[in-house]
């Protein structure tokens, strides 16, 4: 096991970890103390090879489907949002949509993205919202991350997050997730939970995947 192991864990630095599963890829360990369950530096793919994996997916923002499949966050996310507010996509991919479902509500928001979008003027600002569909699973330094987007919140701010969420160790073996190479972490209630404890953020669940976290 210890070959595998990176030294702490990228969300919140604790150095006690876990070997969660293992599989002919990879290797995924577990946190103690956040329960993220994420893959070692060492199986990263090369930023190359990532943006050549996302060159591939196709969501279209015409495509009704999408924008449904959008509207599991936008539209509990509406609800909770006051009238002309300003936000920001983060990891909005080539394709961005959800800005569009939330400007047809009267809300402004910014693009960023790494890869497509790297409009790194958004991190000079102040945002009320803050949207992230499928996006936290790639990240790499969640725990910069999510240090920078709780940053960037204005108090009483949403972050609103899109991402599968990890059962158990039997689920997880058969979990279509953990296909997909470039995704590296995998959350839990329990991760959201310490997420929420850190930034002082209520935590509010919607179906299997959709996370609201608004800062006190």
């Amino acid at each position: 096991m210890n070959n595998h192991m990176d030294n702490c864990c990228p969300l919140c630095g604790w150095n006690e970890l876990q070997l969660f599963f293992e599989d002919k890829n990879r290797a995924y360990l577990s946190c103690t103390k956040c329960a993220l369950v994420f893959v070692p530096s060492e199986y990263h793919l090369t930023k190359t090879a990532e943006k050549a994996e996302y060159d591939l997916h196709n969501n279209d923002p015409m495509d009704p489907g999408y924008c449904r499949f959008l509207s599991r966050l936008s539209q509990p996310l509406l609800e909770r949002l006051g009238p002309g507010l300003k936000g920001l996509d983060f990891g909005c991919g080539p394709g961005p949509a959800l800005n569009t479902l939330m400007e047809d509500r009267g809300h402004k928001m910014d693009l960023y993205d790494p890869f497509y979008f790297n409009n790194t003027d958004v991190f000079l600002k102040t945002y009320d919202f803050i949207t992230a569909t499928e996006v936290v699973e790639h990240l790499h330094d969640p725990g910069k991350e999510f240090n920078r987007l709780f940053d960037l919140l204005i108090q009483g701010g949403w972050l609103g997050i899109m991402t599968k969420l990890v059962i158990d160790k039997k689920a997880f073996s058969k979990w279509h997730y953990i296909r997909d190479l470039t995704h590296v972490c995998f959350y839990s209630q329990a991760t959201f939970e310490f997420i929420a404890g850190r930034y002082d953020a209520s935590l509010t669940f919607i179906g299997q995947d959709v996370i609201l976290l608004q800062k006190k």
